[in-house]
């Protein structure tokens, strides 16, 4: 394994502001070991009967934890999580509860409370820069393995993504959501995998699926609080010509976008599809607190990404594989022409020093390596 600096920090950053931290992430993405780096912890495993009767009595047990540091790894697993939590957060607070799990606490059956304003919320995403530069490795690698740790340091097999598919639905869909018809809800994740990126469309996922529209959405939402998609909104300021509804959804992981669109040796347009989705990932772990969103316009003028702050210029983002300073950039140009306010910039693997252009007479485009990105919009 590697060290996880950055997510450790994030979490002592968490803790600094209240005693009760929510790690969430998908299946495998490493936060038991990263609970267990965390300094001076105690680790619980809910998933054991022993930790289960431990933890019966939450009072006692906290009581018991007073001035200490304790991980509840899989919390989901006990019958009322919400409860030790609770009471941990109201009445125990110099006790500092790591609590780990698979999905948000607000959309699911298994926690009676979402426990809003009591806890801090870290969100581990598959392996970011500082993670891949930690491990080792070229990006074209982590792209084509993905950022699950034991995808990426050991290579993910076929099966070893069906495995996974098969313990999502066993240990976080039926456990935390009681969703029936497996074999249409298996088939509806691998069409959102193969197809990631891409405008979301429930019609075209509900008759290959063979469900209803309805329950599509449930799926997706589904999906979605578990970190297995990312829903991306349009950017839109209710203008005529610009789309308002349609989502974009992307997989979670370019490892299992790559699987399930049977791609081998990954060629340029493979590459660029899978930057974007990188992007976005690296978006999402380190950019917070910005709401990402897309920009489209009737006349398919699009930006692939919009960084949204309450009270502040919306950011433009395009993702190239490869840049040089000579594309047109029509969307950026679009966007600028109706938003003029705010920075712009794209986002290249092959830029090792920023520059900028003219992208407009009124308007100037930054060129930036990821990093560079990351540090402009943080």
């Amino acid at each position: 394994m590697f060290e996880r600096a950055f997510w450790v920090e994030r979490i002592e950053q968490a803790w600094a502001r209240r005693s009760l931290v929510w790690l969430v992430g998908v299946r495998r993405a490493g936060k038991t070991v990263l609970s267990q780096a965390v300094e001076g912890v105690e680790y619980l495993d809910c998933e054991l009967p022993s930790v289960r009767t431990l933890l019966a009595d939450p009072e006692a047990f906290l009581r018991s934890m007073q001035g200490r540091r304790v991980v509840l790894d899989e919390v989901h697993r006990l019958p009322d999580p919400s409860e030790l939590l609770k009471v941990a957060a109201d009445h125990f607070p110099d006790v500092q509860v790591l609590a780990t799990g698979s999905s948000t606490l607000q959309a699911t059956a298994k926690f009676r409370d979402s426990l809003s304003g009591r806890k801090e919320e870290v969100w581990l995403t598959p392996m970011i820069e500082p993670d891949r530069q930690s491990a080792g490795g070229s990006l074209q690698e982590r792209l084509a393995k993905g950022g699950l740790p034991g995808f990426y340091l050991q290579g993910g097999s076929e099966r070893d993504v069906q495995e996974w598919l098969d313990s999502y639905w066993a240990k976080d869909v039926q456990e935390l959501f009681r969703l029936e018809r497996r074999s249409s809800f298996a088939r509806f994740v691998e069409l959102v995998l193969a197809r990631s990126g891409g405008v979301f469309e429930a019609t075209a996922f509900a008759t290959p699926a063979e469900v209803s529209r309805t329950t599509i959405a449930n799926y997706l939402s589904a999906l979605e609080v578990t970190k297995v998609a990312h829903v991306v909104r349009p950017f839109s300021t209710r203008r005529s010509t610009e789309l308002v509804h349609a989502p974009k959804v992307y997989g979670f992981d370019t490892g299992f976008v790559r699987a399930m669109r049977g791609w081998g040796e990954l060629r340029e347009e493979d590459l660029g599809s899978l930057w974007e989705h990188y992007v976005l990932n690296e978006l999402h772990g380190r950019a917070v607190p910005a709401e990402v969103r897309y920009w489209r316009t009737t006349r398919h003028r699009e930006v692939d990404f919009v960084l949204v702050r309450r009270g502040a210029d919306p950011v433009a983002v395009e993702c190239k594989w490869r840049a040089d300073g000579r594309e047109d950039l029509p969307g950026l140009k679009a966007f600028r022409r109706a938003y003029p306010d705010g920075d712009t910039f794209v986002v290249a693997s092959n830029v090792d020093r920023a520059f900028e252009r003219e992208l407009l007479p009124a308007a100037r485009v930054r060129y930036v390596a990821l990093a560079d990105l990351i540090a402009g919009v943080t």
